[in-house]
């Protein structure tokens, strides 16, 4: 099995190499960036880094998600929301130059993330217990607008999927997924209104930092749900990407505690990803199918930064094993998997 980082401590060495390696339940290493050491000149390492800050919210009628994103050279700012009956997905972003304006917190534990411009102002704020997202978009979709003020239910005790590995000799990802936190609420879109009930709604949280080869490929696969019993539920899988050696971030999620997955295959058809996705890991805790009822396709290209994903979204069915040998049975959940290729 993979290695379980418990000290807590720096992520990078005064050398800037990884200080550890492999997966938490909790994220204990400080995110240093200022250490990072990779190019001779060092005023060119922030042109490098990528930090992310990317929440999603399941409500019984909507898909809504809003991230703020620093690539080093450019910031990316970008919300979309799709509407589960009639299939009505609408996607908007911002490029800003050397990120201008954009603020991203250090570590995903505290601290305030946030842009304002442009007509556009989103903040994520990040308190003992909660973690509040507060999105104004007058101008989405041509002057429909959308709102969304959000309070997500995060208290210290939750555990989330945490992992610290190298890409090649100096680059390296540190990553925190956060599923499954009621969320309560309000979205406005146009004239929809829709409120938030932490009985029926639930969000999560994928933190990243780090530092990626030019062309980057990978696969994440996520939901955040309910048991028919009334336990949170959540999958989290991913591949493609740097040295898993050490850690994945697989795991199963049920009432905020994480039952850790060793390698986990995506097996989906890449000519057309809207045919059915399998998943199964490699010591028999794990068999789902994903069936999609929606494709998502993002592009953006610039030149130099190029990136295509293609977003599925759809149900889960199946079974997984937890730690303590529950077989939990999976109908119908809720979810996304992707294949998400970049030059950036």
């Amino acid at each position: 099995m993979q290695h379980e980082i418990t000290q807590s401590g720096p992520l990078l060495t005064s050398a800037g190499d990884l200080s550890q390696l492999g997966w938490s339940c909790q994220p204990l290493l400080d995110c240093n960036l200022e250490a990072a050491h990779f190019y001779p000149f060092q005023k060119l390492q922030r042109l490098r880094i990528k930090r992310w800050d990317y929440y999603a919210i399941f409500t019984p009628q909507r898909f809504f998600s809003a991230t703020l994103a620093d690539l080093g050279y450019a910031g990316n700012i970008f919300v979309y929301t799709l509407d589960f009956a009639s299939g009505d997905l609408h996607e908007e972003g911002l490029v800003l130059p050397f990120s201008k304006g954009l603020i991203l917190a250090r570590n995903s534990t505290e601290g305030d993330s946030h842009f304002a411009g442009k007509g556009v102002a989103i903040t994520f704020q990040v308190n003992e217990q909660q973690r509040h997202i507060n999105v104004s978009w007058p101008a989405f979709q041509q002057g429909r607008g959308i709102e969304a003020d959000i309070w997500l239910e995060a208290p210290p005790s939750i555990e989330s999927m945490n992992i610290v590995i190298p890409i090649g000799k100096k680059r390296f990802y540190y990553n925190r997924k956060i599923n499954c936190l009621p969320a309560r609420g309000f979205i406005h879109y146009g004239k929809l209104e829709e409120e938030l009930h932490p009985s029926s709604s639930i969000g999560s949280l994928d933190w990243g930092r780090g530092v990626w080869e030019y062309r980057s490929f990978w696969n994440w696969a996520s939901a955040s749900g309910f048991l028919p019993d009334g336990r949170t539920i959540g999958l989290n899988f991913g591949c493609g990407f740097g040295d898993l050696t050490n850690a994945t971030e697989n795991a199963l999620i049920v009432q905020n505690k994480i039952h850790k997955f060793d390698q986990v295959t995506f097996d989906y058809h890449s000519v057309d990803y809207r045919q059915p996705w399998h998943f199964r890991d490699n010591e028999g805790r794990l068999d789902l199918t994903f069936t999609p009822f929606k494709e998502r396709i993002a592009r953006t290209n610039l030149g130099i930064i190029f990136s295509e994903v293609h977003q599925l979204f759809g149900h889960y069915h199946g079974w997984a094993r937890t730690d303590n040998d529950e077989k939990i049975s999976i109908n119908g959940l809720v979810g996304f998997a992707e294949e998400h290729h970049a030059r950036w």
